[in-house]
């Protein structure tokens, strides 16, 4: 398919109607820019367009598809490889507009992973299943936008991704437990006991001290757990 000579037999065919590109435009529903970019082989009408304007023109499809008039020897053979190179635009034009909803995805789940965070208290439990979902929707489009290999090579790539991604907001989240005295935002439960408070995360332990005139935390590793007399020494401290 020849963009440039498809938009040069536009021209002329639309001169020979009388017609100005803004007049060609208004019956069509389009802006006079998006005529000559047709007519520039910037780009092409969107299928829809095709048979409007052919209409307009006084052209049929296959005219347009070929870049000038057919004559009626050579009609069938070029009908044949117009329809072939129709389908060929029609693909390209769905793998673009996949592409951008594909993006789209990818930036709304960093969105929502991002902002629960940010959003969310750290008591409360939404805001890790709410940034599990947008790193969720961040790894569809991922997996759906990769191109290159078998389906299980894809996979394996988005589940590295996908680990690496849960990778970074789970050191994010202990940092923020170390340095602001948090409670960690991703963790498997929640125990209180007596006056103490106890975060179980995957990979480490948190004991929080929960009395009026004292609220620290007390992050330590998951094979060093303290005795109850090691906890109430600390948070008498």
């Amino acid at each position: 398919m020849n963009q440039v000579r498809i938009g040069k037999f536009i021209a002329e065919c639309r001169k020979q109607k009388g017609l100005t590109q803004a007049d060609l435009g208004g019956k069509l529903g389009v802006t006079e820019k998006s005529v000559s970019n047709w007519e520039n082989g910037r780009n092409m009408p969107d299928l829809s367009l095709f048979k409007p304007l052919c209409d307009e023109l006084d052209i049929t499809i296959n005219d347009l598809m070929s870049g000038e008039k057919i004559t009626q020897e050579n009609y069938q053979e070029r009908l044949e490889e117009n329809i072939v190179n129709t389908i060929n635009y029609s693909t390209k034009n769905l793998a673009k507009y996949s592409k951008l909803m594909n993006l789209l995805l990818m930036i709304f789940g960093l969105f929502i992973s991002l902002s629960a965070v940010m959003i969310f208290p750290s008591e409360s439990s939404w805001g890790s299943i709410y940034s599990v979902f947008g790193i969720l929707i961040f790894i569809v489009a991922v997996f759906r936008n990769i191109n290159v290999g078998k389906w299980y090579q894809r996979f394996l790539l988005s589940f590295a991704i996908f680990t690496s991604a849960m990778g970074v907001l789970l050191f994010t989240d202990y940092i923020h437990v170390k340095r602001n005295e948090e409670a960690p935002m991703f963790r498997l439960k929640t125990t209180i006991t007596g006056n103490v408070i106890y975060y179980d995360t995957l990979f480490y332990d948190v004991y929080r001290c929960n009395f009026d005139e004292k609220n620290e935390y007390w992050v330590i590793s998951k094979n060093k757990k303290p005795t109850i007399s090691e906890l109430i020494d600390y948070c008498k401290e």
